[in-house]
């Protein structure tokens, strides 16, 4: 298997942190110019210039180990000698770039390999080419079933993220967002998600899977439930930016179960989880169920803008038109897309990231062990969250699930900027920002894992003893 990361890892090794935070006076100039809403140069103060395999070095010539990977988009890693390859072919064929949704050879290729990795049920579907974002794709699905059932209500989840647009927005966990632009969309509807550290009914195990599924299942078929029957059921098999929450199997089984016995279409957003990361190609496959839709971006572009979904072909009721957008039929990220897939499925990828998770989540429950400050270690593949919490000597807050201690969003920030100091970097997500959250490209290997751990286990002695003094004592 060739996954190393050339070259750069040879510097990367020789490097030796910490790294210098220097201000830049082009991130000077982008505060000065750039919109409020811009987020991660706000904790990752960073200006880019080269990037290779799970490496990227700034314009101070200083050395990083991305562990963002572009919100995990970056399957490959930056650069991928394949993926650069597929795009100079495309580029000097003389195809043209961009087709709206008009077919090409490469564009058939591309459909036949996604296809291809769908489980038995979805390969007999249609796809619709979207906009070039996950938001854009999910306002496809809700139109879809909407158009499909006849019906407007979807069920959503706390702590679910799906976009930025209106719709996406409305079946978004966060309030901090929608609470400015005056509520959410009419029919949505937000459910209790399973997040086992912290149990929304305090129970957790076995017994909060069998309420939960009795919740769902009340509103589904109480016709006092006050939930009008619904276009759809939303949901992220593991949640990304609300934390990093793997919903349990059992829970999954249940709501494919109870929104089939309803005849509501299940739609499952893999933007995020996708293309292997999790450690199946998808992460519904772990549980062995089909979604009716299923939404996809990130990773299936290789690194370039794209979006698609897909779906039973019985749901196929829309019009001509009924969805469309400029850019869907953008050949450079088809090209990348392709690529992509071939690669993470020639290579068992998924197989790889799963070795690689498991590996990573072993070395942080072993700093867990010796930091009362980490909660929890969790998730699939390589997508694993670490919570950061108030400590062991902080009083449980009441109806905060198991007992946990309440969620550190200052230290969590500490941590990030002092793992930025050891050269690498993180993002932070889930409630109060809490969650350390480690989305590696699937090519990592075990001693780049090793370094990360080691280095993760620097920054958090590091910010602890800054955060909390005593807790360097």
């Amino acid at each position: 298997m060739n996954i190393a990361s050339g070259a750069f890892a040879l510097d990367f090794f020789r490097a030796q942190p910490p790294i210098h935070l220097r201000p830049d006076p082009i991130l000077s100039r982008q505060e000065q110019r750039e919109s409020s809403a811009r987020s991660y140069p706000r904790r990752i103060p960073l200006v880019l210039s080269e990037a290779r395999g799970i490496y990227v070095r700034d314009a101070a010539g200083q050395l990083y180990i991305d562990c963002l990977a572009g919100a995990g988009t970056l399957a490959l890693g930056h650069n991928h000698p394949a993926v650069i390859a597929a795009l100079r072919d495309a580029v000097d064929s003389g195809a043209p770039l961009l087709t709206l949704d008009l077919p090409t050879r490469l564009k058939d290729a591309f459909v036949e390999a996604l296809f291809a990795s769908l489980p038995a049920g979805l390969r007999q579907g249609r796809i619709q080419f979207c906009g070039p974002s996950g938001s854009d794709a999910v306002e496809a699905a809700l139109k879809l079933v909407r158009t499909a059932t006849g019906r407007r209500a979807v069920v959503g989840f706390s702590g679910a993220y799906h976009g930025m647009t209106a719709g996406a927005l409305s079946l978004m966990g966060n309030l901090a967002v929608r609470q400015p632009l005056g509520g959410a969309m009419g029919d949505a509807h937000i459910m209790p998600y399973p997040y086992e550290f912290r149990c929304p009914f305090g129970l957790g195990g076995e017994r909060a899977i069998d309420v939960h599924l009795h919740l769902l299942d009340q509103v589904l078929n109480d016709p006092e439930s006050g939930v009008p029957a619904p276009a759809a059921v939303l949901l992220e098999a593991v949640q990304g930016e609300g934390g990093v929450i793997p919903a349990p199997i059992r829970w999954l089984q249940g709501v494919r179960r109870l929104t089939r016995a309803a005849g509501v279409p299940l739609v499952i957003d893999e933007i995020q989880t996708g293309v292997g990361r999790t450690g199946t190609f998808f992460a519904f496959e772990r549980a062995g169920i089909e979604p009716d839709v299923v939404v996809l971006s990130k990773a299936i572009g290789g690194g370039l803008p794209m979006a698609v979904i897909i779906y039973r072909e019985d749901l196929d009721r829309w019009a001509p038109g009924a969805h469309a957008g400029t850019f869907r039929g953008n050949q450079l990220a088809m090209a990348a897309g392709l690529t992509t897939i071939q690669h993470v499925r020639e290579e068992a990828l998924h197989l790889h990231a799963e070795a690689m998770g498991q590996r990573l989540a072993g070395h942080l429950r072993s700093i867990q062990a010796d930091c009362s400050f980490i909660g929890d270690v969790r998730g699939r593949g390589l997508m694993i969250g670490v919570e950061i919490v108030e400590g062991v000597e902080t009083a449980p807050r009441v109806g905060s699930g198991l007992g946990a201690s309440p969620g550190d969003g200052a230290l969590a920030r500490a941590v990030q900027r002092a793992c930025l100091e050891q050269g690498l970097i993180l993002e932070v997500g889930g409630r109060h920002g809490a969650v350390l959250r480690f989305l590696c490209p699937l090519i990592v290997t075990a001693d780049e894992i090793d370094e990360i751990a080691e280095r993760f286990r620097t920054a958090i002695r590091m910010a602890c003893a800054m955060h909390i003094p005593e807790a360097a004592e």
